[in-house]
C-alpha cells in the first residue's frame, strides 16, 4: 500500500470531521469577506452624517461577525487541523506496522538513521501538509473569490483588475522554483538522516569511543554532519524565503498605483470613501493569504517529497508477500527435483500447493527437520555461504554445530527461522517445505537465542515474557532457574523488576545471554536453537544450564551451536562444517574416533596431549576426509530424493 492510498483511506474513514470542518470553513470564509463591506458602509454613514441608530446597527454587525469569525474559525481548525494529528498517529503507525513485516535482508541495507527520519520528519511534513497547508489552500481560496465577487460587484471592476494584476507572475514564480524546493527538502530530510545515524550510533557504541579516546573525533565528525545540514537547509532557505517578498514587492507596486488610481475615482465622485476604505480593506484580506502562498507551496512540497520517500519503503514486499511469490514458483521447482528415471519425485506430496497453506497452519509443529541438497547465497552477494547442505534431524533429537566463524553455523539457524527465503534446495519440517510453512507459526513453535543477546530497555520480567503477560510467576521463576538466572536476579534489589537500561547495558555478558536463555525456554518450543548462547558463561554455569536444557529437550529437538566441544559433546548428533560445508559428521564417539578436525578442536581446548602418529595423518588427511564426507552427503541426498 502506498502513502497516497493510505491517505485517501484516511480522509474516507473521518469524512464527516472534514466535511462538518469545511462547512464552518466556508461560513467563516464568507463573514471575512463581508467585513470588509460593513467597515465601507460605516465610512459611508458618518461621511453622510446618518442617524447614530443605522451607525449602532453596523457596528453591531461588524461586532458580532468578528465574534462569529473567532467561533467558526475555532471550529473549524479544531476539526481539519486537529484531524492532523490524528493522521501523524495513523500514518506512523501503519509505517511501524509495514516495518514489522518486511524481511531482515531489508534493515541490512538501510540504516537506523533514515528509517528515524521517515518515521519522525517524514511523517511530520506530511501532517504539515494536511494541517497548516490544506486550510491556508481552502481559507484563502474562498476568502479571494469571495472577495474578488464584492468587489467587482459593489465597487470598481478596474481597481479589482489592477488589484490582481501581479498574481499571473507570482504563479509562473512558483511554478518555476517548486520543483526546487521540493528536490531541496529532500536534501534536508537525508541531511537529518546522517545526523540521526550518527548520533544512535555513537550513544550506542559510547564503551568503544571513550575507551579509545576518541571522544573529540568523534565530535568533529559530527560537527561536519551539522555543517552539512546547515548547507542543505541554506539551500533550500534561499529559495523557500524569496517567495514571500516577491509576492509582497509585486503587490506593493499594485498598492500605490491602486491609491493614486483610487484617490482619483473618490475625487470625482465616481466611488465614495466608504467604498475606497472597503476596497482597501478587501486588499488587506487578500493580501494575506497571497504573502502566505510561498510557505503554502513549500509546505506542499515538502509534503509531496516526503509522501514519496515514503512511497519507497511502503513499496518494499512483506514477508508475507514475498513468501506468496516464492510458492507460485515453488511448485515449477518440485517438478523439476526428478529421480533418473524421470518420474517426478516422491518429495511432490510433501510440498503443500498454494491452495493448500491454509490447512497446515492447523497443524503443530512436532521437530522432524531435514536438509536437502541446501544452497545458499546471501541477497546482494555472489559468495555462496552454503553448499550442498544434506541433514536430517529427528524428532525429539539434539543437533550440536561446529565450526570457524564465518562457516555458515548462524545462517543455518536464520534459515530454518525463515528470515531469508530458500530458494535453492529445500528444507523440510515435519515432511512439509518450510516455503509453505507461514512465518509466524514456524516462529511461534521455535525458541531461539540469538548471538547478539538483545535486551529491551524494561524489567527483566517482560525481557523474559516479552511483553507477553501470559505467564505466570512461578513460571518465570522456573525459566530462571533452568537458564542458570535466577539467584543473579534475586539478589538485585528489585528483582525481576529491575529496568536493565538500553540493550541490557546494566548486565554482564554472561547475564544477559541467560535472560535470552530463559526468554526462550519459557515458551517451552517443540524447536529450541541456541545460537552460542553459552558463550560468555563459565564451565561450570555452563554444565549446569546444559544440564537443564536437557531436560527441556525431552521429546523436543535442539539445534545448538558452538564453538567449545563440550556445549555439543552430548548431541545425539553433531556436525563439523567449513566453508558452508558439513564436513564431519556423527556422535561425539564416532567424530573421536575419525580423528580429524573434531578431535582437533577437542584436544585444542581440553589441552590433552596429541598422539604425533595420528594427529600428523589428521593433518595429512584433512582434505581427503572432507572429499569422502561431500560424496557421503550426496549418496545421502540421493537417498533422501529417491525415498
Amino acid at each position: 500500500m502506498r502513502a497516497k492510498q493510505i491517505l485517501l483511506d484516511f480522509a474516507k474513514e473521518h469524512k464527516w470531521r472534514y466535511f462538518i470542518g469545511f462547512i464552518f470553513l466556508l461560513v467563516n470564509s464568507s463573514i471575512t469577506s463581508l467585513i470588509p463591506k460593513i467597515i465601507g458602509i460605516i465610512t459611508d454613514s458618518l461621511t453622510e452624517a446618518k442617524p447614530a441608530s443605522v451607525i449602532y446597527k453596523y457596528v453591531f454587525l461588524l461586532v458580532a461577525g468578528a465574534i462569529g469569525v473567532f467561533v467558526f474559525r475555532f471550529i473549524w481548525r479544531y476539526l481539519i487541523i486537529g484531524n492532523s494529528r490524528y493522521l501523524e498517529c495513523h500514518l506512523r503507525a501503519k509505517l511501524f506496522k509495514h516495518l514489522q513485516t518486511l524481511p531482515v535482508n531489508f534493515y541490512n541495507n538501510n540504516k537506523t538513521g533514515d528509517l528515524v527520519a521517515y518515521a519522525i520528519n517524514d511523517i511530520q511534513a506530511i501532517r504539515r501538509t494536511f494541517a497548516f497547508g490544506l486550510t491556508a489552500i481552502l481559507d484563502g481560496v474562498i476568502v479571494n473569490i469571495i472577495s474578488i465577487i464584492l468587489m467587482v460587484k459593489t465597487i470598481n471592476p478596474i481597481l479589482t483588475v489592477m488589484a490582481l494584476a501581479p498574481a499571473p507572475v507570482i504563479i509562473f514564480i512558483l511554478v518555476k522554483l517548486r520543483k526546487k524546493i521540493r528536490e531541496r527538502f529532500g536534501a534536508v530530510q537525508k541531511a537529518f538522516a546522517s545526523i540521526s545515524e550518527k548520533v544512535q550510533e555513537n550513544i550506542s557504541g559510547i564503551r568503544v569511543i571513550k575507551a579509545f579516546a576518541q571522544e573529540e573525533e568523534e565530535m568533529e565528525d559530527f560537527i561536519g554532519y551539522g555543517k552539512k545540514r546547515v548547507d542543505t537547509h541554506m539551500k533550500l532557505t534561499r529559495v523557500s524565503a524569496a517567495l514571500g517578498p516577491v509576492t509582497q514587492i509585486c503587490f506593493g507596486v499594485s498598492f500605490v498605483f491602486f491609491i493614486m488610481y483610487g484617490s482619483d475615482l473618490v475625487a470625482k465622485g465616481v466611488i465614495s470613501l466608504g467604498d475606497y476604505v472597503a476596497f482597501n480593506t478587501y486588499i488587506g484580506v487578500i493580501m494575506g493569504p497571497i504573502v502566505s502562498i510561498g510557505k503554502i507551496v513549500e509546505v506542499w512540497q515538502q509534503g509531496i517529497a516526503s509522501s514519496k520517500r515514503l512511497d519507497t519503503i511502503f513499496a518494499v514486499k512483506s514477508e508475507s508477500d514475498i513468501q506468496i511469490s516464492a510458492q507460485e514458483g515453488l511448485g515449477a521447482s518440485v517438478l523439476n527435483f526428478q529421480t533418473g528415471e524421470g518420474k517426478e519425485n516422491d518429495l511432490e506430496a510433501n510440498v503443500a500447493s498454494t491452495s493448500d497453506r491454509g490447512n497446515s497452519t492447523e497443524d503443530t509443529i512436532k521437530g522432524r527437520i531435514e536438509f536437502i541438497g541446501l544452497n545458499f547465497t546471501y541477497p546482494g552477494t555472489t559468495k555462496r555461504v552454503l553448499k550442498d547442505i544434506n541433514l536430517k534431524l529427528e524428532e525429539g533429537q539434539t543437533l550440536g554445530i561446529l565450526g570457524k566463524t564465518g562457516c555458515g553455523k548462524t545462517t543455518l539457524a536464520n534459515l530454518l527461522l525463515k528470515l531469508y527465503e530458500v530458494d535453492n534446495g529445500h528444507i523440510f519440517i515435519d515432511g512439509k517445505d518450510i516455503n509453505n510453512i507461514h512465518s509466524d507459526r514456524l516462529r511461534e513453535n521455535i525458541g531461539y537465542v540469538p548471538q547478539d543477546n538483545f535486551l529491551f530497555s524494561t524489567s527483566i520480567k517482560e525481557n523474559i515474557e516479552f511483553f507477553r503477560h501470559i505467564y505466570h510467576d512461578d513460571e518465570i521463576t522456573r525459566a530462571t532457574k533452568m537458564a542458570g538466572v535466577y539467584d543473579d536476579i534475586i539478589a538485585f534489589p528489585d528483582g525481576f523488576d529491575t529496568i536493565v537500561g538500553e540493550r541490557g547495558v546494566t548486565l554482564s555478558g554472561g547475564q544477559k545471554q541467560r535472560v535470552s536463555i530463559a526468554r526462550a525456554l519459557i515458551k517451552y518450543p517443540p524447536i529450541l536453537i541456541l545460537d552460542d548462547s553459552l558463550s560468555a558463561v563459565d564451565t561450570k554455569t555452563e554444565e549446569e544450564i546444559l544440564g537443564n536444557i536437557k531436560e527441556v529437550l525431552v521429546n523436543r529437538t535442539g539445534i545448538i551451536i558452538s564453538h567449545r566441544v563440550s556445549t555439543v559433546m552430548h548431541a545425539e548428533q553433531i556436525i563439523f562444517m567449513d566453508k558452508g560445508r558439513i564436513i564431519e559428521s556423527g556422535t561425539h564417539d564416532e567424530l573421536m574416533g575419525m580423528k580429524r578436525k573434531y578431535y582437533e578442536l577437542y584436544i585444542s581446548q581440553t589441552e590433552k596431549p596429541v598422539e604425533p602418529a595420528n594427529g600428523a595423518q589428521s593433518f595429512e588427511n584433512i582434505e581427503n576426509t572432507e572429499e569422502k564426507y561431500q560424496m557421503k552427503s550426496m549418496q545421502g541426498g540421493a537417498a533422501s530424493a529417491n525415498r
